[in-house]
């Protein structure tokens, strides 16, 4: 029956340094609404888990089931200039089926991504394409990993910014503190990013 489970979201604010609000689901790292207000983020949740999970599968990876669509914010932090926010869950570290899991997922991010970026015209979400970069070269350096060497062509530039956060997350392993948050962004931030271009397209 609907809404018998409760499931966890977390709730991002000033994504954007200009108000945008992000719903993450605590139980699917890399799912997540992006929104104007906390209400319409939270309220979409039901139908982007669904979404989310169907696109899981359909890439051939095991997706949860979810009993029932009652989502409710259980905590909430304010991204900074510096710094995306970050949760009390992100503290623990994956185990090392749930990392090796989600770096399966963040790959098919980047995949649909790249797709969509074949798709459209880039600079129609520049903006974003410019904050994953930036989000991700900060990741990369998280772990104490090089920096990679930014060409001066924005998809250049994007492709090596992935291309080392993947180094430095396989570096790093499951254990490392701040994996688990740097998967659910990355992975949410790239979606975004596909689904921006494609809008646009």
């Amino acid at each position: 029956m609907a809404g018998t489970m409760p499931h966890a979201i977390f709730i991002e604010t000033d994504v954007d340094g200009h108000g945008l609000v992000g719903a993450y689901a605590a139980e699917l790292p890399g799912c997540a609404v992006f929104a104007a207000t906390d209400d319409e983020a939270a309220g979409a949740m039901p139908i982007r888990v669904s979404r989310f999970t169907t696109w899981l599968k359909e890439n051939g990876e095991a997706a949860p089931s979810f009993v029932g669509d009652n989502w409710y914010e259980v905590e909430r932090a304010g991204a900074t200039a510096e710094r995306r926010a970050a949760f009390t869950l992100d503290d623990l570290p994956p185990s090392d089926d749930e990392f090796a899991t989600w770096l399966r997922w963040l790959e098919l991010a980047r995949e649909e991504l790249a797709a969509a970026l074949d798709e459209a015209d880039p600079s129609t979400a520049s903006a974003v394409l410019d904050a994953i970069e930036r989000q991700d070269v900060v990741s990369v350096r998280e772990l104490d990993h090089a920096a990679p060497e930014l060409s001066s062509d924005p998809i250049d530039r994007l492709y090596a910014a992935r291309d080392a956060l993947t180094d430095a997350l396989e570096a790093a392993g499951p254990y490392r503190d701040g994996v688990r948050r740097i998967l659910r962004l990355a992975i949410a931030d790239d979606l975004r990013a596909a689904e921006s271009l494609r809008a646009t397209a």
